[in-house]
């Protein structure tokens, strides 16, 4: 049973090179805050099933893509799960937690997403277009990622790549989540500056968009971002669902803002290990 002041694990590389993000800066902001509440120790990705043991819960933050690190994320996830640890996010995230085969999986269904493939047989599904992303599966963080005309589609659609039309998209959307509650939005208005984000009013359609995703995906608790760009009809198309280690920005909102967030994200981790 959890402790009067439980205690975590905060799971993050505060050295990890991000472009145009500081890992370190947000979540020493973040820490610094869950203390009030909660005693806290952070910790690096690979030491995290070493000292995992000795806590109430694992929190796993800004740890970088997992790629770097699969076989270490591979061995703590199986043994979190076969210990019963308690890992927030949980691991039973369909999103970028379990690779990216729920952007094949969307689109099959009919979601609103950037229309994705990853075998020959199933280009014809695409849009046409002069430029496609082509980008594998256990990617992150734009690892890998390339630009392809199509007449190199049926050479590179192996299976371990996803393929999509490069969307001449007006700009990026980010809606942010705590448990099922919407937190907050952030755009980038110029394409080329995915991370020079501004606070940004979403409407009633847009929420119904996002939340459509977090309902998908069936968290009953944890963080998560929702990315979607603005499509030459106006329709907002899926990106990523980030429910791993969603970078978080609080950088870009005011104090009010990051207050917020700060009292969600202790409610949720409260509930968390009560339930």
């Amino acid at each position: 049973m959890p402790s009067a002041r439980p205690r975590l694990l905060y799971v993050t590389d505060l050295a990890y090179p991000a472009r145009g993000r500081r890992y370190g800066d947000e979540d020493v902001l973040l820490a610094s805050r869950l203390r009030a509440d909660f005693d806290l120790a952070l910790c690096h990705p690979l030491d995290a099933a070493a000292l995992m043991d000795a806590f109430d819960a694992v929190v796993v933050r800004n740890s970088g893509p997992v790629l770097g690190y699969r076989r270490e994320y591979d061995a703590f996830r199986d043994r979190a799960l076969r210990d019963g640890v308690r890992v927030y996010n949980p691991l039973t995230g369909r999103g970028d937690m379990a690779g990216k085969q729920y952007l094949l999986d969307l689109s099959a269904e009919g979601f609103p997403v950037i229309p994705t493939v990853d075998r020959p047989a199933d280009l014809h599904r695409l849009p046409r277009a002069d430029r496609y992303v082509v980008k594998p599966k256990a990617g992150a963080d734009s690892i890998g990622l390339r630009i392809a005309g199509p007449g190199e589609l049926p050479a590179l659609a192996d299976g371990t790549v996803l393929v999509q039309p490069c969307v001449d998209f007006a700009y990026e959307v980010s809606f942010y989540f705590v448990d099922d509650d919407f937190q907050y939005a952030l755009y980038a208005p110029d394409p080329e500056r995915r991370w020079r984000l501004e606070p940004y009013g979403p409407t009633a359609a847009d929420l119904e968009f996002a939340r459509r995703f977090v309902d998908w995906n069936g968290l009953a608790y944890g963080i998560q971002r929702v990315d979607a760009c603005r499509a030459p009809d106006g329709a907002l198309l899926l990106v990523e669902l980030e429910d791993l280690n969603p970078y978080l920005s609080l950088d870009a909102l005011d104090d009010a803002g990051r207050d917020a967030f700060v009292a969600a994200t202790r409610r949720s981790l409260r509930r968390f290990l009560a339930g």
